[in-house]
């Protein structure tokens, strides 16, 4: 007998190696929309239970980028006990991603179907992995995939507690207190006005952005340089781990 679709994602994925990842797809019947999703699991799976489920991160990629090469990423999550979910948002059939008029109206389309994709996979996902909590998501989203994160948090998701952005730049970073928020950025092109915190909003909301000098926008994935990614895993980890701003200032060179 043929399972269901998640049914079969989910008894491969806990059959895999700690650590290790697992390619599949879901399907949105509502939306007619395939989902393709990498799962990696936390380095130590059996420690997670329905008493004491494992944390959760969702990863959304940039335009363009495949969901699949931000494994340096998600093996920093595993290592620190999360099961990762790297998510592919855009499709051959989508329509392109905007690049003339105002962005922020013009891109709407494509966040807000990355949104909702993100409340789809949390949904599915819930009904059968018990032992990762999903009621307390960390958002992790790279240029666009920061954009349409935040952008759910915007519109008042109630499963998210986190979000750590790499150099999105165009969706306002969330200004609410029960939301803890980590901003990584690049050197080489500007957030748009009012997205990125204030140094008084930065010290209101006791949220932390930290810019990586002479890192590039394009270089925040698995193909970009040693060092750079080494310098975003540090900051990752201290994130993580509750290091203060000013701790994880101290991790980058200048």
């Amino acid at each position: 007998m043929k399972l269901p679709l998640i049914a079969l994602l989910f008894s491969m994925a806990v059959s895999t190696d700690a650590g290790a990842t697992q390619i599949e797809s879901l399907y949105d019947q509502q939306r007619q929309r395939t989902v393709p999703v990498s799962l990696t699991l936390p380095q130590e799976p059996t420690s997670c239970s329905r008493e004491k489920p494992c944390p959760v991160a969702f990863i959304s990629a940039g335009y363009g980028v495949p969901h699949q090469e931000y494994q340096f990423i998600s093996r920093l999550l595993s290592s620190q006990g999360y099961l990762s979910v790297a998510i592919r948002h855009e499709l051959k059939s989508d329509p392109p991603l905007s690049v003339s008029g105002n962005l922020y109206q013009t891109r709407q389309e494509n966040w807000q179907r990355g949104a909702a994709t993100l409340q789809f996979v949390r949904t599915q996902l819930a009904k059968t992995m018990i032992h990762y909590d999903f009621d307390q998501v960390l958002l992790v989203g790279h240029s666009n995939g920061g954009d349409l994160s935040a952008l759910l948090i915007n519109q008042g998701a109630d499963f998210v507690t986190g979000l750590i952005t790499l150099d999105h730049r165009r969706v306002p970073l969330p200004r609410d207190r029960s939301i803890s928020v980590f901003s990584i950025r690049a050197s080489d092109f500007p957030a748009d006005q009012g997205v990125l915190y204030t140094n008084q909003e930065q010290d209101l909301y006791n949220r932390c952005v930290i810019t990586i000098p002479n890192a590039k926008h394009n270089d925040m994935t698995d193909n970009g340089p040693e060092w750079l990614k080494g310098t975003i895993a540090k900051l990752l980890t201290g994130y993580l781990q509750q290091s203060s701003c000013k701790q994880l200032s101290s991790l980058v060179t200048p």
